[in-house]
């Protein structure tokens, strides 16, 4: 089994340009700057408001670096680059806020169609969505209180099980996975209740559906392992998604104003602790549960690896997937793929004006998980060196 090597700049980087590569350098030593990127959202905001345009601006910069494109056609080149150098993709429509039924209805048929292009594309080994794309806001507000659905909520919450199980089915049909994303602790237990049914129901002999466990949770472990002996029970196949989390401010200021104990770790150590173990947890029980490891940290993916070679796992193995966002963390999706591992890029795809949210977060990200930007610059500096050197 190969170990990669993450300062492997020269692999991380072979898909860009020089010139992309400077961009690259440019854009993350912008949003290096939390004033800055607070500045700038706030801006956008405004401007989106004021219905003054901000394509111009954004779809060469940011939006190029994270996004794939506007359509699923769009994303076709960036999904065959990618697949030249061993990296597959996970087209993510990531249109959001949408509240009424109509939008939520042209979602769902959005994302139909990227399931069933999933299925006539080999590079593409998983389908994805996010469950609040499809029912209202303040119907899952309500869901902890049940005295307070009315015979419209009740109706909202039935058609958003059927829009999941058209989705799941879609999946299964065609054989290929589909992940569903997490969301805020407070809508988080609906959402597993509905995907363990969907689970119980196309699991079967392969993991197709997949839940995803938050680990900045401090109650994720415990409930895996429930997860896993459910499954035993059920005779089917889990499959999970492990990331760390993204809402973790949000969490902690509505624990506080509501006066909860807070869902959150008490800090990043146990965060790491329990994203690792998660990981041992489920190679340890490798028969009947499936890894998508959704990490930009470098030390997860050497764990897993060494887990992999503990336990005699090829680095091929069907069941275990490493996975980083599009745009980031080059140096560990490339250098993994090169070494043999499954890896898959999450592509995110949409209109600019509507990917905006998700652009935010991603400039936000860089700038609050500590280290991440300083390791991209670092990186690309040290390619951009290198190219120069073998120039001369």
């Amino acid at each position: 089994m190969i170990i990669p090597d993450f300062n492997n700049t020269s692999i991380a980087f072979q898909m860009h340009g020089t010139r992309s590569l400077k961009r690259a350098y440019w854009l993350f030593k912008s949003i290096s700057s939390p004033i800055l990127v607070k500045t700038g959202n706030a801006l956008v905001a405004h401007a989106l408001n004021l219905g003054i345009p901000v394509r111009w601006a954004i779809k060469p910069t940011i939006y190029r670096q994270f996004v794939g494109g506007e359509t699923i056609k769009d994303c076709s080149s960036v999904v065959q680059h990618l697949a030249q150098c061993r990296v597959r993709s996970v087209l993510d429509f990531s249109v959001e806020g949408k509240e009424n039924d109509a939008d939520m209805e042209a979602a769902l048929q959005e994302t139909l169609r990227s399931i069933e292009n999933a299925g006539t594309n080999p590079n593409i080994p998983f389908a994805v969505f996010k469950p609040t794309a499809f029912i209202p806001h303040h119907v899952l507000d309500k869901i902890e209180q049940p005295w307070t659905l009315t015979t419209d909520d009740h109706a909202k919450i039935e058609l958003f099980k059927s829009r999941v199980d058209r989705l799941c089915s879609a999946a299964s049909q065609i054989g290929k996975p589909i992940l569903i994303d997490a969301e805020d602790s407070w809508y988080q237990k609906f959402i597993d209740d509905v995907t363990e049914q969907m689970m119980q129901r196309y699991n079967r002999d392969k993991a197709i559906v997949f839940n995803t466990l938050q680990m900045y949770r401090h109650d994720r472990i415990s409930f895996l392992k429930s997860l896993h002996q459910k499954a035993i029970d059920g005779n089917y196949v889990l499959g999970v998604k492990f990331v760390r989390g993204a809402y973790m401010e949000k969490e902690r200021q509505r624990a506080l104003a509501l006066g909860y104990a807070s869902p959150i770790q008490p800090d990043k150590a146990s965060t790491d602790r329990d994203f690792d173990e998660a990981l041992t947890f489920c190679v340890k029980n490798i028969s009947n549960i499936s890894i998508f490891c959704g990490t930009h940290n470098e030390n997860s993916c050497l764990h897993l690896i060494d887990l992999m070679h503990r336990h005699n796992l090829d680095a091929s193995d069907s069941r275990i997937w490493f996975s980083q966002l599009y745009g980031m963390s080059d140096h560990i999706s490339f250098n993994m793929a090169a070494a043999g591992y499954n890896v898959a890029k999450y592509v995110p795809y949409g209109p600019v004006k509507h990917v905006i949210p998700y652009l935010a977060r991603r400039a936000e990200e860089n700038t609050s998980v500590k280290g991440q930007t300083g390791r991209e610059l670092g990186l690309i500096k040290k390619e951009l060196k290198r190219r120069r050197q073998s120039n001369n």
